[in-house]
C-alpha cells in the first residue's frame, strides 16, 4: 500500500505591471517533507507575456525564473539561499512580494508521488488559453 504525502504548492506568476495585478503563470513550485521534495518548474509563454506588456524583457524573467528553481533544487550557484533547508527555501520562494516575479496563495494537497503531482499541475499551465 503507498502512503500518501501531504504537500503545499504555489503557481509561479510573472507580474509585469505590478500595479495592474495581471498575471501569466509560468510555474509550480511544490514541497513535499515526508518525501523530502522540494522542486520548482517553468515553462515561458512569451507570446502571452509579450500580450501583456509588450516590451517585456523575457530573457531577464527566464533569469529570475531559473533563479527561483535554483533555490529550490539547494544548487550551489542559488549562493546562500541554498544552505537553507528545503521548508525554508520553500517559504523563501512562496514569501509574499511586490516584484515581477510573484507566486499564488499556498494550497495543499495529499499525494503519492510529488514528482507526478507536479508534473500534473504543470499540465495545467501548459493548457490555458
Amino acid at each position: 500500500m503507498v502512503m500518501q504525502s501531504s504537500f503545499d504548492y504555489a503557481m509561479i506568476r510573472v507580474v509585469p505591471r505590478v500595479e495592474c495585478e495581471e498575471f501569466v503563470n509560468v510555474g509550480v513550485v511544490v514541497f513535499c517533507l515526508q518525501k523530502r521534495f522540494l522542486e520548482a518548474r517553468v515553462q515561458v509563454d512569451e507570446a502571452r507575456l509579450r500580450a501583456l506588456w509588450p516590451t517585456i524583457d523575457v530573457d531577464l524573467v527566464r533569469r529570475h525564473l531559473r533563479a527561483v528553481c535554483l533555490v529550490c533544487s539547494g544548487d550551489a550557484e542559488a549562493g546562500p539561499m541554498a544552505e537553507l533547508t528545503q521548508r525554508e527555501r520553500f517559504h523563501w520562494v512562496v514569501a509574499p512580494r511586490s516584484t515581477m516575479i510573484q507566486t499564488s496563495a499556498v494550497h495543499t494537497g495529499l499525494t503519492e508521488d510529488p514528482e507526478a503531482t507536479l508534473e500534473g499541475l504543470m499540465g495545467r499551465i501548459r493548457t490555458q488559453v
